[in-house]
Formats: structure tokens, C-alpha cells, sequence
């Protein structure tokens, strides 16, 4: 699947790959020992929330939307407390 380009003409790869550049910049010497789980669960939660919004809160559709199964999105739902 191609990333769709924002309104702002920016696509999200080069959005997420900006964020990341800056947050390394701004850790210097120091960032988490284990960057890709830390990363992962700051862009999970919202996410979830989002497409949760998006959908009304119909979990079927945001599982299918996310691509995950309804049993790992109420995982989810769960662990980020999302429940309303």
C-alpha cells in the first residue's frame, strides 16, 4: 500500500521519518535502549483512538480498517485504555 500524501502534500512516511529525525535530535546521546518499542507504543494509541473515532466506535470496522483481529483490538483497547 503507497502512503497517501496529507493535505499539506507531505506523506506520512516523511512525516513519521521528520518526527523521528527531531526526537533523535533532541535525545542527543540518549534516546531509549530499545527505540522501536518506544516509538511503536507512541503511534499505537493514537492510532487505535483515531480510527476508533473514525468509525463511530465500531470495533469490527476498526479491526479491518487497522488490518489486526476484533480479539487484538479489544487487547488493545485494553492495555491503552480506551474504553471510553
Amino acid at each position: 500500500m503507497k502512503a497517501q500524501p496529507a493535505s499539506n502534500g507531505a506523506s506520512l512516511n516523511q512525516v513519521v521519518r521528520e518526527v523521528v529525525r527531531q526526537y533523535l535530535d533532541d535525545m542527543g546521546s540518549t534516546p531509549p535502549d530499545n527505540l522501536h518499542a518506544f516509538i511503536l507504543g507512541e503511534i499505537e494509541r493514537p492510532l487505535i483512538a483515531t480510527v476508533l473515532e473514525h468509525v463511530g466506535g465500531n470495533q469490527s470496522r476498526a479491526a479491518r480498517i487497522l488490518g489486526i483481529t476484533r480479539a487484538t483490538l479489544r487487547n488493545r483497547i485494553q492495555r491503552y485504555d480506551l474504553s471510553g
